[in-house]
């Protein structure tokens, strides 16, 4: 937080505009719609409450069926919980752990064969690196699917120079508490379709019918964004170029460091994509690295105070899902044991990522 966010947080106290609307909502939506090239925006409680109002947009009801990538926070898959459709997860390819088309368009074909049809794929830009999007998007269009893009850890990440945030029919960024830039907790839905971003505009403020009095004709939830945070969002918008730079410093720095340790490597930034790096991510390969894992090196850390945390576990592999069909070859499986996501905040001095570096080291060292 700096100095710009203050004074629009007060600026939103002196104007007594604190309610779930107002100037700063509509000027964090202009500035998401400016910086992204989406036509239409709405600012929204979350990224969960996102891909939810859009799902809501695309008519995803029970027992539909929705193709989400496997490798992912559950935000990405839960809406489709929410409405009663059926997740249908799909694995990830190793270049940038993201989605791969061609398990996509396996799912596809097989369910067709079953006679059942997905209305809506969702692929993510995992760790602010961009999705195979050029491939997803024909997949998509071949078999007309609507594509949900989740960009909630990409904004300020481009592919082919086209920010990320812009590839979707409906596309969703987060700005939770973790996020590259943060308004505490929100996020936004994006379209070029206006009357897609007024419904969930609609929805998000309860459904409430035009009328003077309270009245409600289809169900409605309380998604909005407040003024407050809306004006600590407009405040980040203006640091997020130097945001982005700070986390792809730290992820150079770690690259630099620890790349000739045995069994260790990052993940690539393949030709055409410019990741934010929201987080440094390693693996660890224990047949390489003389059977140190990302667990001793995990552990070594955190006995130093040092927090890192796996990468995500898939959806597929999460209880609450385990019913639920899957498409791939266990790639996701693999980054899940052996991944490990680095301390990254923009924050971090050089002494904070020295001592991050000499742990690591130690750790291989005292396994020798």
């Amino acid at each position: 937080m700096g100095s710009e966010e203050f004074e629009r947080v007060r600026e939103a106290f002196d104007t007594n505009w604190i309610a779930p609307l107002g100037p700063h909502v509509d000027g964090f939506e202009s500035d998401l719609q400016e910086y992204t090239g989406v036509a239409h925006a709405a600012a929204l409680s979350s990224g969960t409450a996102a891909i939810h109002l859009a799902l809501i947009n695309l008519g995803v009801q029970r027992g539909d069926y929705v193709l989400c990538q496997s490798f992912t926070f559950s935000g990405s898959a839960n809406p489709i919980a929410y409405l009663g459709a059926t997740p249908v997860f799909v694995d990830s390819e190793p270049d940038s752990w993201n989605m791969c088309p061609a398990a996509l368009e396996r799912a596809i074909l097989d369910l067709q064969a079953q006679g059942k049809r997905a209305k809506v794929v969702i692929p993510v830009h995992l760790y602010g690196m961009p999705a195979c999007m050029t491939a997803i998007t024909e997949v998509a269009r071949r078999h007309d699917l609507y594509i949900v893009e989740d960009a909630a850890e990409a904004l300020g990440s481009t592919l082919d120079g086209k920010p990320c945030g812009s590839f979707g029919d409906i596309s969703i960024l987060s700005f939770n508490g973790n996020k590259i830039i943060t308004t505490s907790g929100g996020g936004a839905m994006l379209s070029k379709r206006a009357d897609w971003v007024q419904h969930a505009r609609f929805l998000s403020t309860q459904a409430r019918d035009t009328a003077p009095h309270y009245q409600h004709s289809q169900i409605g939830y309380n998604y909005r964004m407040s003024n407050v945070c809306a004006a600590i969002g407009r405040g980040q918008m203006t640091v997020l170029n130097d945001r982005v730079e700070a986390r792809r410093r730290n992820h150079a720095y770690y690259e630099q460091s620890l790349s000739d340790l045995p069994g260790l490597s990052f993940l690539p930034e393949p030709d055409g994509c410019f990741s934010n790096r929201w987080l440094t991510c390693v693996l660890i390969d224990p047949e390489h690295s003389g059977g140190i894992t990302r667990e001793t090196v995990r552990l070594a850390l955190d006995a130093q105070n040092i927090e890192s945390r796996p990468l995500w576990k898939p959806m597929h592999m999460q209880p609450i899902f385990a019913d639920a069909p899957y498409y791939g070859n266990g790639t996701s499986e693999r980054l899940f044991m052996n991944g490990l996501c680095l301390p990254s905040g923009s924050n971090l001095s050089e002494n904070d990522l020295q001592r991050v570096v000499k742990q690591i080291k130690t750790a291989y060292s005292n396994h020798d």
